[in-house]
């Protein structure tokens, strides 16, 4: 028999009324011939008040103590929606997470789920029981209350559907699916049908609030397909499965992400380490870092740029200071009036031109760059944070995102089965496999670690910092049917800004002589190039949820004496560049750090 796992927000179990209509949708799920699993959140805004509460007595309450606080609001729904199943005739039993067996580390407010335990949740079921279980919390291996932090129960959901080998994952929530951008920002924004995992991991981390990043990593890590949508009406919302919603289509979804600030440090010793130490130091802080931009150095000194929540600022600044006297860095700088205006797509990767679009659209509205970086699916922009939803307005409509694709894909409530169902009984090989393959289920998982060395390096620099410029450069470069792979553009200091970009060794010469033609134009622009560059690529599945990917690779990179020339960074990829002659050292140096967590 089928299983499905419904998850229930705050917002869906607030009260008496929508825990019965929330208890009405389970049963009509098992009634259609399922077994149900119900993941629900706390009441409400009954975690605020407990945070209040703890607040008023404390100002640093022990973080066991959080936890030990906070799972209550769960233990509350669960048992409250156990009573109204079992009001309407049916069976039901409510679980803690340590009743489940949901087993983590112990980092408390912020554990990771280590394994699960399915053998108590398939007898009730066999037994045909729902069996509700509490979102966000575990229990550690000394027996201590862990909670899952932000996004919790989401994890909760889609790792219990992957242990279980779930049909979908329901979320249910005060939205009805994903849309091409928040609609509560742009009324225009359109409802998809359908959204791939990596589209929705960098959706997921620019802040689309639907789904957090860790449930889409465990969706994605086990091929949990998941159904996004609302707890008020029954109708068909959004499903997270491998393939998005069009192959046409370059892009499929634009965010927006204020409360950022850029850290810039200018005059960076160019050579191996420096990157290594930066982020060591951050890391040391406890600082999460975003968007990462490091450009080609000029007389023996580089500029990297990089992206934290305005909330940790005290912690960056303290940090920074420090880094920026350890590595003889000449000075740094902290701005704190910019937004990230993202468009992320699976289909980038199949189409040229497509950073010439955005860039153009921002440009004739007057907006200007503050920072650039891409990677195969995604690419974003810093603006000013006063212009930000000028600026998300023109990316939306520059891509049309408000009209359905023509090749949409239809609806569908789960993915095809890769294989027919088999009667045969599962061997015990089968059963020790599945568990080896969900032992330390949010541990980093690496898919592969790449070279391509068909690539050439371009440089602009000494560009004027003004709205334009990119747009100039690249509508000038897809002129020349050139396909444009990496781009990243740092703080412009002084008001002069440089930008690099790599291109296929092929075309290296027709792509200089057009960004000469343009640096010519724009007077005072000065070009470098490399014919030959490696490109080195880490993708896997939680590198921003771990914080030690980035000094992973910058590691034995700089023990190797291999310097990096550019880094760009996104949810699923982290890109950078060295120097051609050493790709290969690079490769074997990469593969060596991550060979303990390669797919």
């Amino acid at each position: 028999m089928p299983i499905i796992v419904q998850k229930f927000g705050g917002t869906s179990v607030a009260d008496a009324e929508k825990i019965m209509a929330a208890a009405r949708k389970a049963i009509a799920a098992q009634d259609e011939g399922n077994q149900v699993v119900m993941v629900v959140s706390a009441m409400g805004k009954n975690t605020d008040m407990l945070v209040d509460l703890a607040g008023q007595l404390s100002e640093r309450p022990p973080a066991r103590e959080m936890d030990m606080l906070l799972s209550t609001g769960e233990q509350v729904s669960v048992a409250l929606m156990a009573m109204a199943i079992d009001a309407l005739g049916r069976k039901a039993v409510s679980l803690t997470g340590a009743q489940i067996g949901i087993r983590t580390d112990s980092s408390h407010t912020k554990a990771r789920i280590q394994s699960i335990s399915t053998e108590r949740m398939q007898t009730l079921l066999d037994e045909g029981n729902i069996v509700i279980a509490a979102g966000f919390q575990g229990i550690d291996e000394d027996f201590n209350i862990t909670t899952l932090g932000r996004g919790g129960s989401d994890t909760t959901a889609v790792a219990l559907a992957a242990v279980l080998r779930a049909a979908s994952c329901d979320i249910y929530t005060d939205v009805d699916g994903v849309y091409t951008t928040d609609p509560r920002k742009l009324p225009a924004a359109r409802r998809t049908r359908q959204a791939g995992y990596d589209e929705m991991l960098e959706l997921a981390s620019l802040g689309a609030g639907v789904l957090h990043s860790r449930s889409v990593e465990f969706a994605k890590k086990f091929g949990v397909p998941i159904h996004v949508r609302s707890s008020a009406t029954g109708e068909p919302g959004t499903m997270v499965l491998p393939e998005g919603e069009s192959l046409q289509n370059p892009v499929s979804g634009a965010a927006l992400t204020k409360n950022e600030a850029r850290v810039t440090l200018s005059g960076v010793p160019d050579r191996p380490g420096s990157s290594l130490q930066i982020f060591t130091k951050m890391a040391e802080a406890n600082v999460p870092i975003d968007m990462i931009v490091q450009n080609v150095g000029a007389e023996g000194r580089a500029e990297v740029s990089f992206t934290v929540v305005q909330s940790d600022l005290s912690a960056t600044q303290a940090a920074v200071a420090a880094v920026v006297e350890q590595i003889g860095a000449e000075r740094y700088s902290i701005a704190e009036d910019v937004a990230k205006v993202s468009v992320v797509g699976l289909g980038m990767a199949r189409q040229s031109g497509v950073a010439m679009r955005m860039f153009r659209a921002l440009a004739d509205a007057g907006i200007n760059l503050r920072m650039i970086t891409t990677s195969e699916i995604k690419i974003s922009v810093l603006v000013e944070e006063s212009r930000a939803l000028e600026a998300l307005q023109a990316v939306h409509d520059v891509f049309e995102l408000q009209r359905p694709p023509a090749d949409a894909r239809p609806f569908r409530l789960a993915p095809p089965s890769p294989a027919e169902p088999s009667d045969a009984e599962p061997s015990d090989a089968d059963a020790v496999a599945v568990v080896e393959h969900l032992a330390g289920m949010e541990d980093l998982r690496i898919e592969e670690v790449l070279l391509d060395e068909s690539q050439a390096r371009i440089t602009i620099s000494e560009v004027d910092d003004k709205p334009g410029i990119a747009a100039t450069v690249f509508e000038e470069i897809a002129a020349g049917e050139i396909f444009v792979d990496m781009i990243v553009q740092g703080d412009g200091a002084g008001g002069r800004a440089a930008m690099s970009f790599t291109v296929p060794r092929g075309q290296l010469e027709a792509a200089l002589a057009r960004t000469e033609e343009v640096a010519a134009s724009i007077g005072g622009a000065k070009v470098t190039s490399s014919p030959e560059v490696a490109k080195l690529s880490v993708s896997g599945i939680g590198l921003r949820t771990h914080a030690d990917v980035a000094i992973r690779m910058f590691r034995p990179l700089a023990e190797a004496g291999i310097n990096v020339e550019m880094i760009n960074t996104s949810e699923v990829r982290v890109n950078v560049i060295v120097d051609g002659a050493r790709g290969t050292e690079a490769l074997q140096c990469l593969q060596q750090a991550f060979a303990d967590v390669m797919r």
